[in-house]
């Protein structure tokens, strides 16, 4: 049976997200696949007004539930680094979880270090290392771009370990 998760890294100027398909092996003791349906951003421009950087957000995010229809959504804590930065952000991630919420999506959230241990065995692992985990755990040839889908990607195969029905 195939699941479908969609990771999300929140942001405003540009929110990562990442789709792939999980496939149980058929029998027991056999090995699960998974695998790369899409990735990329949602960009909003910086010199437009907030609401409609929200709006750009709700509708492309509306467009991907649609497109992949995922089973389980998982998302990036928020990390504190700059206040105004993170207001920013959590408005956005308001508008992550309102989108989920109006298709009644169960959502799994991880902070940084849990993704970074998930991947790599370690909670203060690199960028670059995480990033290789996510193409080798993706059979993927070149680490995926930019950064912020990648970080997507790593959110998605994290949840893709934890997922309920595993």
């Amino acid at each position: 049976m195939e699941k479908r998760i969609l990771g999300i890294d929140p942001g405003l100027a540009r929110l990562g997200f990442g789709a792939i398909a999980c496939r149980q092996g058929s029998s027991r003791g056999s090995h699960a696949e998974i695998s790369v349906l899409d990735f990329g951003v949602i960009q909003t421009p910086a010199k437009t007004a907030i609401g409609d950087r929200l709006r750009i957000i709700y509708d492309d995010l509306h467009t991907l539930i649609d497109r992949f229809q995922p089973d389980l959504v998982a998302i990036e804590k928020l990390f504190f680094y700059r206040m105004g930065n993170t207001i920013l952000v959590a408005q956005a991630r308001g508008v992550i979880v309102l989108v989920l919420a109006q298709y009644q999506l169960p959502a799994i959230e991880f902070t940084p270090a849990q993704i970074k241990q998930a991947l790599t065995g370690y909670g203060n692992a690199e960028k670059r290392d995480v990033q290789e985990a996510v193409a080798r755990e993706l059979h993927l040839e070149t680490i995926p771009k930019p950064d912020d889908a990648a970080d997507a990607l790593a959110v998605a195969v994290t949840g893709w370990f934890q997922a309920p029905w595993r």
